[in-house]
């Protein structure tokens, strides 16, 4: 679905991403992880156009779409949930969700349907403006709206950053539930017990590179991979769930 093949890319004079490899399958989670400054965040973006690349190939669906605008990436099929979730804030649910279905080419009535009925919370606020929804129900809505496009493969920045435990759990939720509905997901999360319960596969990040590369029962059984490139509380956390 989605390849990234030895993928440079620059912030200037930095280096940023040195020869990033990564693979993303039909229906699958990938997650991508690291500390923070790894480099996680830039790959998205690189894989999204928003950051040009300045050595390697992006390919997506068999189409090597390195140095394509975000606009044509998007039209593609490929959808980004940045961080910071950049809902519009005067406009409502509905309407939201309507600006990003229209931007993708075909009808666009049912899509935008789906998309609100996709997190019940949403459909019952379709009319409320979106600066005034809590920072779960704004990742609800950032999700949603990418669902709109109806893409094959969503990549999703720290969704769970910063929110309750509930709304930790309908994102998860909502993950899984996508990838059901056949998209693929390549995921960034730092919540690494949240990562383990959706992710397949696992790439692991450090200084713009990738250093691990393993299946969700590889890296829980690599506490030394954990310890060094997450740190020693994250596999603690993750031996005592196992333990529990």
């Amino acid at each position: 679905m989605l390849v990234l093949d030895q993928v440079h890319a620059h912030y200037g004079s930095a280096h940023v991403l040195q020869g990033i490899c990564l693979e993303v399958g039909v229906r699958q989670i990938v997650c991508l992880i690291g500390r923070n400054g790894a480099g996680k965040s830039t790959t998205l973006k690189t894989a999204m156009g928003i950051v040009p690349p300045s050595g390697g190939t992006i390919t997506f669906k068999g189409e090597n779409i390195s140095g394509f605008a975000p606009h044509v990436i998007a039209a593609r099929g490929l959808a980004w949930v940045p961080e910071d979730r950049r809902v519009f804030a005067s406009l409502t649910v509905e309407e939201n969700i309507r600006v990003a279905a229209q931007a993708v080419p075909g009808p666009s009535t049912h899509r935008i349907e789906e998309a609100i009925e996709f997190f019940p919370d949403l459909k019952a606020r379709a009319r409320q403006r979106a600066g005034s929804l809590s920072g779960g129900q704004q990742q609800m809505l950032a999700i949603a709206r990418a669902l709109a496009g109806k893409p094959d493969l969503i990549m999703l920045d720290e969704p769970t950053e910063g929110l309750s435990p509930l709304m930790v759990e309908v994102i998860r939720a909502g993950i899984v539930k996508s990838r059901d509905g056949g998209a693929s997901i390549l995921l960034v999360e730092q919540n690494f017990a949240l990562a383990l319960s959706v992710a397949e596969l696992f790439y692991v990040m450090s200084r713009g590179a990738i250093v691990y590369r393993g299946t969700r029962d590889e890296i829980a059984a690599a506490p030394e991979v954990i310890s060094q490139h997450l740190g020693v509380g994250k596999a603690k956390s993750i031996s005592a769930a196992q333990q529990a």
